[in-house]
């Protein structure tokens, strides 16, 4: 089983190979191909399984087609550290595309980010409070947006932010996919699938608990001595 059965653009394709992915996660496999036909999807993993390839590569492919350089596809995450990784895995995958990326959030400067818009971008990753800024301003066109994807949903429950998810949907095309991706289901991203999703198709991918490929461990410590714990940490531990 490899990437091959999608029938990707060779562009993409070529991402993925330079990426060294060899075949789809659980998660990639399940939900790939309905992106590509179009469906919407509620998608329940927990983090390390590979859930921003399985919705960056179809969206990917998705814009080979169409005009370039309008806003087609927006990706909510709550932190910035999430926003980049996003990003990230957008310019690898999408190396050979042409595709431009650019990623919106707090505690940097709002000027660069206006730059970088009005450079004419085809995908935003974008943490919530920092979008409905551009959107208050002016300064983000989200007409165009063909895909709408809520990472981390449970994240962003949890933080709060899901308020002002549902005033950025109101700026947002009324017709579009949407996907949702969450670690957990409580009922809050449940309602909000609800009232988001058009009949969409649910994968759920093991039970929600660590998967093999994190490792969990908690230490009880003052905060004065977090810093040097985290450094003992560092040294002792083979990462890899």
């Amino acid at each position: 089983m490899s990437f091959k059965k999608f029938q990707l653009n060779e562009k993409v394709l070529a991402g993925v190979t330079a990426a060294g992915y060899k075949k789809p996660t659980p998660i990639q496999d399940q939900s790939i191909a309905h992106i590509m036909d179009g469906r919407d999807v509620m998608g329940l993993a927990e983090t390390g399984t590979g859930k921003t390839a399985a919705f960056v590569l179809p969206i990917l492919q998705r814009l080979m087609q169409g005009q370039r350089g309008r806003i087609r596809a927006l990706i909510i995450a709550p932190t910035r550290e999430l926003s980049e990784q996003t990003h990230e895995a957008i310019l690898q995958l999408g190396l050979k595309t042409k595709l431009s990326s650019a990623t919106i959030y707090g505690g940097v400067s709002v000027v660069n980010q206006i730059n970088k818009l009005r450079s004419r971008v085809d995908i935003v990753s974008a943490c919530p409070g920092r979008l409905l800024d551009h959107i208050g301003r002016g300064t983000i066109d989200l007409s165009s947006v063909e895909v709408l994807v809520l990472d981390e949903a449970d994240h962003m429950f949890d933080m709060g932010f899901l308020p002002e998810v549902r005033k950025i949907v109101k700026h947002l095309p009324a017709h579009r996919q949407t996907l949702l991706f969450s670690a957990t289901m409580p009922s809050e991203i449940r309602s909000l699938a609800n009232d988001l999703l058009n009949n969409p198709v649910n994968i759920q991918i093991g039970n929600s608990a660590p998967v093999m490929t994190v490792s969990h461990k908690f230490y009880p410590v003052q905060t004065e001595q977090k810093t040097a714990l985290l450094k003992d940490i560092l040294k002792k531990t083979d990462t890899q």
